[in-house]
């Protein structure tokens, strides 16, 4: 199995930016489609951006597109999100997450990393 550590949150001010990262450690990254989920209080977790195993595939949520930019750098085990012209509707705790190619399901979790947009 994968471990996974995101990074990069915090608190920032409307219209800003921050970038999160996530370190895949344990078996071979390019093997794993990954993507960033959130979660904000009360609300269900949602799937914000998502990344094929060859760097090349991408699909966002609408409300983010053009905004937030996922990418994957095979050498350092690492995806990221680029998270641009923040929103206060952007707050959540934000989760990294790996499924592996032949999984119908994404079995591998952060422990998540919080983000806080102030108006």
């Amino acid at each position: 199995q994968v471990q996974l550590v995101e990074s990069g949150g915090g608190l920032v001010q409307a219209g800003g930016s921050l970038r999160l990262s996530c370190v895949a450690s344990g078996r071979t990254f390019s093997n794993y489609y990954m993507a960033w989920f959130r979660q904000a209080p009360g609300k269900e977790r949602e799937l914000v951006a998502f990344i094929g195993r060859n760097g090349v595939n991408t699909v966002y949520k609408d409300s983010v597109k053009g905004r937030f930019t996922i990418s994957r750098d095979s050498a350092k085990n690492t995806v990221y999100l680029q998270m641009n012209s923040l929103k206060p509707e952007d707050t959540a705790v934000y989760y990294c997450a790996g499924r592996y190619y032949s999984d119908g399901e994404y079995r591998y979790w952060g422990p998540g990393t919080q983000v806080t947009v102030s108006s």
